[in-house]
């Protein structure tokens, strides 16, 4: 019997049409772009208005609408849908069910993952391992979250750093020599002093006084996190790259969890990758928690060719982190340029028009 493996085969995207750049956020809290771009290394971030629509649903839902498009494919052919977030629409149902009944998936079954920023890349190592089983053949796996929910625009420190957006990626069952090779992938639960949300769930309920001090929003130490965030995520990817033969010269992407530039700088230092081979967005994205890599995939879809060899790590509470090897299955320019331009009338931004915009805040940054 042929080895069935589990393989990328088509990725969709949403990012809100709203742009928060550093100029506002300054009128918000006492911060500047200068003071941002330093320390974090986010230009602007995009932020769902509540009238957009309920949360983290609207944007997954609308980028399982665009992958579908795209790849062509019969939703009553998708066998499950995981959705990796922090930010769920509800405590329940799952977002995974709003996700599957607006795109008429109806013969699927779905629930959410949350591991924080790693969530989807625990997510792609879960779904591959549903498909390698050989009961299910095609998986739609979301990633990203409604940071703006949970963001205290008092905080300094924090509120630069997160923006909202969702991607998905498709994952099929495949016997050729490509998809999701090789994990490493750790949770230690010594985070929960140094990042994590103080009110909301079963161990302290909301009330007046947790509203009014903002434990429903992101509370971070942020030296504790950079420290553990470029220690772990260097050492997995030396881990699943010393195991799978990788280096430098052979590795084609570096794809690492956009939490703050100077974090992916250090970690593509320390296994000697160049600039040029690792995915950020972070100046214009910033971080969406679970959306960071399959967004990174999306906006960088065009540039990937079959066969490249792509490194994936992330970090998260908990604390939460790891790496993943995958051989990528396709031409993305290919699979890119299918996106529908009528889809957008839907309130999607077009890829010709995201590169325009990005193209238009690189030009007033005289870059």
């Amino acid at each position: 019997m042929e080895k069935i493996n589990a393989v990328i085969t088509g990725v969709g995207g949403y990012v809100p049409d709203y742009i928060l750049d550093n100029e506002e956020m300054s009128t918000i809290v006492d911060t500047s772009d200068e003071w941002i771009m330093e320390r974090i290394g986010v230009k602007t971030r995009h932020i769902l208005k509540p009238e957009q629509g309920t949360g983290t649903s609207y944007m997954m839902i609308r980028a399982v609408k665009q992958l579908l498009r795209k790849t062509g494919v019969d939703p009553m052919s998708v066998d499950m849908v995981l959705c990796a977030t922090t930010t769920p629409d509800y405590h329940f149902p799952s977002t995974a069910s709003l996700v599957i009944g607006a795109c008429g998936l109806n013969n699927a079954f779905g629930f959410d993952m949350e591991a924080a920023c790693a969530g989807f890349l625990f997510g792609l190592e879960a779904a591959a391992s549903y498909i390698r089983s050989g009961r299910y053949k095609r998986i739609i796996l979301c990633g990203g979250d409604h940071m703006s929910s949970m963001t205290n625009y008092t905080d300094r420190n924090s509120c630069p750093i997160f923006g909202d957006g969702a991607a998905c990626v498709m994952m099929e069952a495949t016997t050729e020599e490509v998809g999701l090779i090789d994990g490493y992938y750790r949770t230690n639960g010594v985070g929960l002093g140094n990042l994590r949300m103080k009110a909301g769930g079963s161990a302290k309920m909301p009330t007046h006084e947790s509203v009014d001090n903002h434990e429903h929003t992101v509370y971070q130490e942020g030296r504790a996190v950079y420290k553990h965030a470029v220690l772990n995520m260097s050492s997995a990817v030396k881990i699943v790259a010393g195991r799978n033969g990788l280096s430098a010269e052979n590795i084609n992407w570096l794809v690492p969890h956009q939490a703050n530039i100077n974090i992916e700088v250090s970690v593509a230092n320390r296994i000697d990758i160049p600039e040029e081979q690792v995915m950020v967005n972070i100046d214009h994205m910033a971080n969406t928690s679970g959306g960071t890599l399959p967004l990174c995939l999306w906006e960088y879809e065009p540039k990937l060719k079959k066969g490249d060899k792509i490194l994936f790590t992330a970090f998260g509470a908990g604390f939460t982190w790891g790496a993943s090897y995958m051989i990528w299955g396709y031409d993305g320019a290919a699979e890119a340029a299918k996106e529908p331009a009528e889809f957008y009338k839907e309130g999607e931004i077009s890829r010709e028009e995201w590169y325009a915009k990005r193209a238009a805040v690189r030009e007033a940054e005289g870059k």
